[in-house]
């Protein structure tokens, strides 16, 4: 995280902007359980995005269902979101909705048809990891939907996700190679979280098989992980997003992440390794 405050944020969207890459903004923090509080994180939203106008930032908002009340008022959330997506294309940037944990799928996949059909440039998030994910998708792509295809951290049953590395990469990989043939005929643009190089790398490969150009499809990635990589993929030509979390609530979020899947921290201790050498 660059900084708390969503002026630290700003700060450093600019200078990632400066290196060719787009930026994705959250606030972190979740499981709203007031509604005042709720409307609270639409005006900031609404804030931020004039702040990406005025600035004239690449910038796009990921924002949480539980963060806008989904589990006080889905339909005050709908309203919450749609208010946000106006805003968006207003500002010409893009809303996204995360994917939470198994028991926000569907109402998360409700809120995103809903918003999806009156603005249709709006971004989902789906877990490469939950074993409905492939059905999922393919009741999504008559919509031509925006999906950013993630592999999945939260603490799920192995009867709802896939517990082996190895089932989930295989998982991605096939969930990727579908939205690029949906991409072939403009059914679906593709969004690629990860930073699995070697990942990308056969992503990548496959897209150029099926004729798909750099331009077709996007790849995200974290503030302050694995920089030098994103910098190289955007001088190869391929676009990139960097996601730039900022908030108080920092602390509870990481440490619950990081409990919910102690491998993320490894994780985080080789990227920290890597920068550290570049």
């Amino acid at each position: 995280m660059p900084g708390e405050h969503a002026e630290d944020a700003l700060a450093a969207a600019a200078q990632i902007a400066a290196t060719g890459r787009g930026i994705i903004f959250t606030k972190l923090g979740e499981a709203i359980t007031r509604a005042d509080a709720a409307e609270r994180v639409r005006d900031h939203y609404l804030w931020l995005f004039d702040r990406i106008a005025e600035l004239r930032l690449p910038a796009h908002v990921s924002v949480k269902p539980t963060q806008l009340g989904v589990d006080l008022s889905v339909g005050q959330c709908e309203r919450h979101l749609l208010e946000l997506a106006a805003k968006a294309e207003q500002a010409r940037s893009t809303l996204w909705l995360d994917m939470e944990d198994s028991a926000y799928v569907d109402r998360t996949l409700g809120l995103y048809r809903t918003i999806h059909e009156k603005h249709p440039a709006t971004g989902l998030a789906m877990q490469a990891y939950l074993r409905r994910t492939p059905d999922d998708l393919s009741t999504l792509i008559p919509v031509r939907p925006t999906i950013r295809l993630v592999k999945g951290a939260y603490n799920e049953s192995p009867r709802v996700a896939f517990a082996k590395k190895n089932d989930t990469d295989r998982a991605y990989y096939e969930l990727a190679s579908e939205m690029l043939e949906a991409a072939r005929t403009r059914k679906c643009t593709p969004v690629f979280g990860t930073h699995d190089s070697a990942l990308v790398s056969r992503i990548a490969a496959r897209a150029d098989s099926l004729g798909v150009e750099k331009s077709g499809y996007e790849i995200h990635m974290l503030y302050g992980i694995r920089d030098a990589a994103q910098r190289t993929l955007v001088r190869e030509g391929h676009t990139v997003k960097t996601l730039v979390s900022y908030g108080s609530a920092w602390y509870p979020w990481y440490m619950r992440r990081l409990a919910e899947r102690p491998a993320n921290v490894w994780f985080v201790v080789r990227s920290l390794a890597e920068s550290f050498k570049a």
